[in-house]
This record gives structure tokens, sequence and C-alpha cells, in this order.
């Protein structure tokens, strides 16, 4: 993620880093990491309708930001996924839940982008159990009408900053309905903004699960251009942190160190400025489910961004390894019927204008 100017002279208490800003300006208007951030320039620039629609749904929202699809493509009309078993979470998602409901989000931004050329796009999900690809889509002429979702797919981001505190309208509500449930009982906010904060404690302070994002961590322009997946840490501020020593992967890998104990006061005002939240849930858990979790989810990021929202995934709690047990078990005492499965949690708010995030070329996954 890029800090907001705020949060970097938080983690250093506002002196050291104009120092460093102030050294050159060159230094300050060279940060943004082009290259990782080109995918998102190239989108809709192909002629094959099929690579037209993949370079928009490579831009989805996708779990740590792994990206885990390769694609294959089949004569002239279909496209074979698969989720890239290089790209796994173990400690924090042992069952490949999350990496499969971002395999959602990245068909039904597919589909949507097809339908803005006139294709409708059907879904075989799994068709060989889960020894074979994810899905295999085939692409069809449609005379159909485009999805209205589809202008806000280039503004869609996960907002990782505090919201403001106005609350969502009666109109934004009943829109955002049809794709998740929409929180905004002032009592049972109170309750989902402790539980969140909990289990966003028991990762970090799980040290398999903390240095699984540790690992994942892309310190500065040079790393994010060179491997645009997983955790970017850039911008100027960030790395006029980096050029003082302010900001290390060994100080976010110490919980004990100045850095990482500012970082975990960045994150307690940004969970606790929420206003609403918005949950899924489906009624089983099979592979299917968490596809079309995936697909509802892509459909209200979408939707909230249409509003002027901003969406931010807190799914910790619903994690599946022992330490996240008791609050795997709280989120689904409140936020799901017996025997559902809450797929995603979310905040949603107004919420402040946050870059694109890197993305590996189209041609980087195509196998």
């Amino acid at each position: 993620m890029t800090l907001s100017r705020r949060k970097a002279l938080t983690l250093i208490g506002g002196g050291t880093i104009l120092a460093a800003g102030t050294a050159t300006a060159g230094f300050i208007g060279t940060r943004t990491p082009t290259k990782a951030i080109a995918p998102w320039d190239m989108a809709g620039s192909y002629a094959d309708p099929r690579k037209w629609a993949l370079s928009y749904a490579l831009l989805a929202p996708n779990a740590h930001n792994r990206q885990p699809w390769l694609i294959g493509l089949e004569g002239d009309d279909k496209v074979i996924l698969w989720r890239d078993t290089s790209r796994e979470l173990p400690e924090t998602d042992p069952y490949h839940r999350q990496l499969v409901i971002s395999l959602g989000c990245f068909l039904e931004q597919m589909r949507i982008a097809a339908a803005e050329k006139n294709i409708n796009v059907s879904f075989d999900i799994y068709p060989d159990g889960e020894t074979g690809p994810a899905a295999i889509a085939t692409f069809e002429p449609d005379t159909g009408t485009p999805d209205p979702l589809f202008t806000a797919i280039m503004d869609r981001r996960s907002c990782k900053e505090p919201f403001t505190d106005q609350p969502l309208s009666t109109t934004d509500i009943a829109t955002l309905q049809p794709y998740a449930d929409i929180i905004t009982e002032p009592a049972k906010v109170s309750a989902i903004k402790h539980l969140t904060w909990q289990a966003w404690l028991a990762e970090v302070n799980h040290h398999p699960t903390h240095m699984e994002s540790v690992d994942l961590m892309r310190f500065g322009k040079a790393e994010i251009n060179s491997n645009p997946d997983g955790i970017d840490l850039g911008g100027p501020f960030l790395e006029g942190l980096m050029l003082v020593g302010a900001l290390t992967r060994d100080q976010q890998a110490d919980i004990n160190s100045t850095s990482f104990q500012q970082g975990v006061a960045i994150y307690d005002e940004m969970l606790h400025a929420t206003t609403a939240y918005a949950a899924i849930t489906s009624a089983g858990n099979t592979r299917a489910d968490q596809i079309q979790a995936g697909r509802d989810w892509l459909r209200l990021n979408l939707a909230t961004t249409g509003l002027g929202l901003a969406l931010h995934p807190v799914s910790q709690a619903l994690q599946e390894y022992p330490q996240m047990a008791a609050h795997y078990d709280a989120a689904h005492l409140m936020l799901a019927a017996e025997g559902e499965t809450v797929q995603m949690l979310g905040r949603v708010g107004y919420g402040p204008t946050i870059p694109r995030t890197p993305r590996w070329p189209l041609e980087t996954r195509l196998i």
C-alpha cells in the first residue's frame, strides 16, 4: 500500500522525513512504479476479445495481491483458468479459500468486460474437480446490453485508509443490498469493529502469519517494479523513510520495534474509523460457493465505487488456522445463520482516493 503523508509523518514524528524529502525534488517526482502499474494503461488495448476482457480481469481485487491466476486460450472461444499454486498463502489461507474467491473476482470482471463488447461468457466451474482448472469460460456473441458496472473498473480500489464519519444513505444501502448484507446498526457495527481489531492483532502477533505478510512486502519502487504482486510499500514519503532507515523489513518483522508499533497504531485508527460493513455469506462452502462469493464481492466493489464509496476487506476473522478459531466462531455467530459460511467481510464508507495497485502484465499470466 502507499501510505498517506499523514501516516508517513506519524511513523517518525514529522521531522526526519522532511529532511529526506527535501534532499532532491527529483527523488519525489520519480517514485511512481510506472512499470508495475502499466497493466492499468494496457487494459482494453488488445484486438482479441478474450485478451481484451482478460486485460481488465487481471485488475480485479485478490488476497494479498497474489494475483493467483494462470490463463490458457483454447480454440477461438475459450479461456481456461487455473489457480497458480506457486502463489499460495499457507499460513493465512491454508485451504486456499481466499485465493479461490480471488479467482471468482477475476472471472466476474472478465465477464463484465466481455459484455462491453456484446459477448456473453458462460462458466464451467471446476469441471474436473480440484485437480483440474478452476473454470473453463466460453465466449459467445451476444446482443444483450453492456453491464453498467464496467464503468467503475478503472477507478475500483481496496481502500486501506480511515473512513470519514459520514453514514451511508438509505439509497446507498438499498443499492448495495443485492450484493451483500450491509450492516449499519450502531451496536452491531461496534461489535464488528472490536472483532476485526482483535482478529487483526491475532494475525500480526502470530509469527508465521505475520511473517507471511512481511515476506510479501515490496519496499520501494525498484522492488515493486521487479515483483508487482504482494504488499507494495511505495511512494515518496515511504521511500523517504526507507532512505533514513526508519522503515525496513527487519523492523516490520520485529513486533517490538518502534516502527512496527506505530504501524499498529495506524491500523487501530483505520479499522475503527468505520460506520458500516458488508458481509457475504453462502449456504455451503464448496469451491463453487467460493467462486460465487468472489463474483459477488467484485460486483459489490464496483457498485461501491460507482456510488463514490470505498470498500476495504477485513477478513482476518474468517481465516481458518487454529490461532484464529475463536474469532472465526465469533464472526459466524454474529454474521451468518447456522450452517452458513461467511466468505467476505469488509468496511464500507467514504475514504480518500488511493493509487492503482501493481499488477503483472497479461503476457506473464498466459500459459
